[in-house]
């Protein structure tokens, strides 16, 4: 299995923590490692290949440092000169995988999100590697246990030729509104769309051929003019520039006949916004999160970031 980790994002919704040149996965929001370190770590169990690591050319160094401060190393860093979502992301990294003769099993995973269970997440894992191996594309869905609104739906059906336990996907939903959020927590079958997924690297392919032939085309010239720099493969900026922006959802999932979803019960937390950075954090007796130099005087539920200052916080709720 070949963990492919998507870390090009910009977390703007967590600015000003979060900014361009240094955005939240290279942070240390829920614990003494970074996020895409925490992601890294959890990959760390037999069966598992060293990562490809997809990130912007300017965080580079960044990762790096990062894999350097882990004693960890990587098998390929794609730098891409600018973001083009998902799809793209993962054409490439399959396209340059299967010209080396490794057609493995693709788990992709963004750098940035909260896995609490990691003994969940590595059943999980093994039930997917079942379904992928039989040529499916696994989408792995948190199920959905309260009517959230920030995030995808997936809504699933029984499929008796699907190893048990997996279901295949019927519908994707946008994210609703919180009256909709509520019909699919009491309809049951709904799950949060994660973002993560395994399917074999020549499977993506085939089914981005079929679906989205705009992005297969570019991404195939993209990687022929792209050029090794070191220890990392510089996407060529110019033919990317043409490629389609799509994500991989939009792109192969809601067209494929082979998407299906395998439940992730095991703490996951996307950390998109200061509120879901609050509820995957240690609290105090009132509710507080802090981090670094903070005192704190009759104020509850609060989440306070001391920077290389004393944060003195009174009277606050």
């Amino acid at each position: 299995m070949i963990p492919v980790i998507l870390s090009g994002g910009s977390g703007s919704r967590l600015w000003p923590l979060s900014r361009k040149q240094f955005p939240k996965q290279f942070l240390a929001l829920t614990g003494e490692h970074t996020l895409f370190q925490q992601t890294l770590e959890r990959l760390l169990f037999e069966g598992m290949q060293e990562p490809i690591v997809v990130c912007n050319k300017d965080h580079r160094f960044i990762v790096n440092e990062q894999l350097a401060a882990l004693n960890l190393d990587t098998q390929a860093i794609l730098m891409e000169p600018f973001g083009r979502n998902t799809a793209p992301a993962v054409a490439l990294t399959a396209m340059k995988l299967v010209n080396e003769g490794n057609d493995g099993l693709m788990l992709v995973l963004p750098a940035d999100h909260v896995i609490e269970d990691q003994k969940a997440l590595q059943r999980a894992l093994a039930l997917a590697t079942v379904a992928a191996e039989r040529g499916e594309m696994v989408l792995f869905g948190v199920p959905a246990n309260k009517p959230e609104t920030g995030y995808g739906y997936i809504k699933s059906t029984a499929d008796a030729l699907l190893p048990e336990g997996v279901s295949r996907v019927s519908q994707f939903v946008e994210k609703p509104d919180e009256k909709r959020a509520k019909e699919f927590v009491e309809a049951g079958g709904y799950y949060w769309n994660s973002g993560m997924f395994l399917f074999r690297a020549s499977r993506f392919l085939e089914e981005l051929k079929k679906h989205d032939p705009d992005i297969y085309d570019t991404c195939l010239l993209t990687l022929e003019r792209s050029v090794q720099d070191g220890d990392a493969l510089e996407i060529d900026a110019s033919t990317f520039a043409c490629c389609p922006d799509n994500s991989i959802d939009y792109a192969v999932m809601e067209k494929t006949q082979r998407a299906c979803v395998v439940p992730l019960s095991a703490g996951w937390s996307d950390v998109g916004c200061w509120s879901s950075l609050w509820e995957v954090n240690a609290k105090d007796a009132n509710g507080n999160v802090t981090k670094g130099d903070v005192v704190i005087q009759d104020s509850r539920n609060c989440m306070i970031h001391g920077n290389g200052k004393l944060v003195w916080v009174i009277g606050l709720e």
